[in-house]
């Protein structure tokens, strides 16, 4: 057992290598990714095939985390991300908060007025000596505003192995609880870790539950893969067959998964969950473009979110990480430069946190504030508007 050399690793400044050209504003800004699961959650009449809809998007949202372990930068305090896709039917405005603990918000909204989707994460960092975990505190909340519904949850836990030596790789785990507020209904996931042998790695198991705590279906699958929906008698009973049907080759799987796990190697990207017969897809992963290794393993929704279009500068806000020389530096692949400027910015910042101080002046939000949850009456930051009015005259100077 490794003790916790580290318990806050955030305050740690980590050589740029360890990085990958976004900021985690832009990273955050990948739970949208999946967004047709939200309109499509929109859509249906029923309430438990909307939290069907809802406990797959959850689980897209952290989907791309798969095979990512480059680190993202940490966003400036004052920074801020805003992403516009009328193809998806979507915007997001975000903004770094505080920087002491790192906090980041942002405000998701459908463009046709179905959907607010809105939250704040404090990715807590500890070393654990061989691996790195990121618990994401924080609320995460999705309105239905048609249905006059809302769901919360809180992500799982995210652990790298292998910081210090051999090769690189991802799991998750943690359970999640999605919360329909206005029918009581629940969904609680599994992400279960990898274990012994590596057999439970990537794997998500739950159910969905009425306010009677009734069991209505399982949802189980792999959170790099795919997600299923299907009856809890039936999902039992074939379990049961299952583990009749595999006692005999346990031996030799266990064997296989051994050498798996000292290896280090993670499965290739393939249909590896088995489909419990009467079974309903909820969700598949979208392929990652052909050249993806070469590109910090990023999926086809991350590599545009850097991307900078003809007029888009004279639009954007002074702030927005799209504007940061050291990403943009690291991007055009001079890493030289890029650490010269993550150092300036981090410098800047703190001379700009020592001068507040002198002057006894507080840091103060532009597009958040700090409030309570409505729906679970937790402290939370929440969106001001007005963003996408375009008036920055007075955002900060932090580049």
């Amino acid at each position: 057992m490794f003790t916790c050399i580290s318990p806050e690793l955030s305050k740690i400044t980590m050589p740029i290598v360890f990085n990958e050209p976004l900021s985690f504003l832009q990273r955050m800004t990948e739970y949208m990714e999946h967004t047709y699961l939200i309109h499509k959650a929109c859509s249906l009449s029923d309430s438990i095939e909307r939290m069907q809809a809802v406990a797959a998007f959850a689980v897209s949202a952290v989907a791309s985390q798969w095979d990512r372990t480059g680190k993202p930068f940490n966003p400036l305090l004052g920074e801020t991300y805003e992403l516009t896709r009328e193809d998806q039917g979507f915007r997001l405005i975000s903004e770094q908060v505080s920087h002491h603990p790192p906090i980041s918000a942002f405000h998701a909204e459908s463009l046709t007025g179905d959907f607010v989707f809105h939250g704040s994460i404090y990715p807590k960092l500890k070393f654990w000596g061989k691996s790195v975990e990121a618990e994401p505190k924080g609320t995460i909340t999705l309105e239905l505003l048609n249905h006059k519904e809302a769901y919360t949850w809180t992500n799982p836990c995210c652990c790298v192995h292998n910081v210090i030596l051999g090769k690189l790789w991802i799991e998750q785990y943690g359970t999640v609880e999605i919360i329909n507020h206005s029918t009581g209904d629940k969904c609680v996931l599994n992400f279960k870790p990898c274990g012994m042998f590596g057999k439970e790695l990537h794997k998500v198991e739950g159910y969905i539950q009425d306010k009677s705590k009734k069991k209505l279906c399982v949802i189980y699958g792999k959170w790099t893969e795919c997600m299923w929906s299907v009856d809890p008698q039936v999902y039992e009973t074939h379990r049961k067959s299952d583990k009749k049907g595999t006692t005999d080759t346990k031996k030799q799987k266990q064997v296989v998964g051994a050498e798996n796990d000292e290896a280090d190697d993670m499965p290739e990207v393939q249909e590896t969950v088995v489909v419990v017969p009467g079974s309903t897809l909820l969700w598949r992963i979208s392929s990652r473009p052909p050249h993806s290794s070469e590109v910090y393993n990023f999926t086809n929704f991350a590599i545009t979110l850097n991307e900078m279009e003809p007029g888009m500068e004279a639009v954007l806000s002074p702030t927005d990480c799209r504007l940061r020389p050291d990403i943009r530096a690291m991007e055009n692949g001079d890493m030289d430069k890029a650490s010269k400027e993550k150092e300036r910015l981090e410098e800047k910042q703190r001379a700009a946190r020592k001068d507040r101080a002198r002057d006894e002046e507080d840091w103060s939000t532009r597009w958040f504030n700090s409030g309570t949850n409505l729906y679970t009456g937790s402290q939370d930051w929440l969106y001001n508007g007005g963003y996408f009015d375009r008036n920055y005259t007075d955002c900060p100077d932090i580049y």
